[in-house]
């Protein structure tokens, strides 16, 4: 290798160390651009009905606002009152499991299995993280005070990038040869569309959930139905570990209520999630980037451990572009090409 080629690979080197290095922020400027397109496709519906963009971008700011603030003063007090009972029953429901766990054991001659530990020595066992805790109050409000400080940060940003995009992405351009930023630019414009049917697609299903789950346990009469419904339709945006997630708490508030609902509550939300999975998400989601099961588990797998927590919920909307992407321009743009080019020669 040439000098300049050896100086160019190095300098390729500590770019990815320094992007590496600054990954969380560049998560922070993502999560920003998702809701970007989740605002802009807004507005852009707005201006197709004649407004202009700084009026469709008011009236979209004033009316998510509004959407905010009608949610925090409908929604959330049932919701703060519901859950603190669900907490106060829980104790209760972990007796019960307890118990029908050890008749079990006996009736069954399950020694093997290990048995449940009560609350005392469940309490002992996390003593020590209740400790933990205790002594690192601080670096728990601190970040705490950091993760609130990030969200305004992202809201900020979304909003300085909703004013004038052009600029923003004509920087992101500017990173690509020449010759090849017109087709950068039909690629960005294809992420922005599948980004923008993803969270249409998600925030339609998630809904869904929510709705089709309080009112399956409205019938089976399950104690506070508003938790269980908003719980499971917020995990619905984690696919995979999400529904799984969301069944837990209406399984343990059945076994204090009546037991034979268990069996009801699995088959309900079995319903749900196949109902989900094999019509709603194809139905609502006909124009987003496809994305197999197995790659979505892989993806959720891999961005929550390279990136925690923020990676496990941005790993669908990271995934959607990372596809979109390595479509056109690895396999478009250079394998297909490529191969057409051998078989031409």
């Amino acid at each position: 290798m040439k000098f300049g080629q050896w100086l160019g690979f190095i300098c390729l080197i500590m770019a990815l160390y320094v992007l590496w290095q600054i990954r969380q922020l560049l998560l922070l400027i993502f999560m920003a651009i998702v809701f970007t397109v989740a605002l802009n496709r807004c507005v852009k519906g707005l201006q197709r009905l004649g407004i202009k963009r700084g009026l469709a971008i008011l009236i979209t700011l004033l009316t998510s606002l509004a959407i905010v603030i009608l949610f925090f003063i409908i929604i959330v007090p049932p919701f703060i009152e519901q859950f603190q009972k669900l907490i106060e029953l829980l104790p209760q429901a972990w007796d019960l499991v307890r118990n029908n766990s050890i008749q079990w054991r006996q009736q069954f001659q399950f020694d093997w299995l290990p048995s449940l530990p009560n609350l005392t020595d469940l309490f002992q066992q996390l003593q020590p993280l209740g400790t933990f805790v205790f002594s690192n109050f601080f670096t728990f409000f601190s970040n705490s005070v950091a993760a609130i400080l990030q969200l305004l940060f992202v809201l900020v940003l979304a909003m300085m990038m909703l004013a004038n995009p052009q600029p923003y992405r004509q920087a992101f351009l500017k990173l690509f040869p020449n010759f090849y930023r017109r087709r950068a630019e039909e690629i960005l414009t294809l992420s922005e569309a599948g980004l923008g049917n993803w969270l249409l697609g998600i925030a339609i299903s998630s809904t869904m959930v929510g709705l089709f789950s309080g009112f399956g346990l409205w019938l089976l009469q399950i104690n506070l139905v508003l938790v269980h419904a908003i719980l499971a339709g917020l995990l619905n945006f984690i696919p995979n570990i999400g529904p799984t997630a969301s069944v837990i708490f209406p399984i343990l508030i059945a076994v204090i209520d009546a037991p034979w609902k268990i069996v009801a509550i699995l088959i309900l939300y079995f319903i749900i999630q196949n109902v989900e999975s094999y019509w709603l998400t194809p139905t609502v989601m006909a124009k987003q980037v496809s994305l197999l099961p197995a790659i979505t588990l892989i993806a959720q797998i891999f961005f929550a451990q390279m990136f925690g927590i923020l990676g496990l919920l941005l790993a669908l909307p990271l995934t959607v572009v990372v596809k979109t992407w390595l479509d056109e321009l690895l396999f478009k743009d250079i394998l297909d090409k490529w191969d057409h080019g051998h078989n031409k020669s």
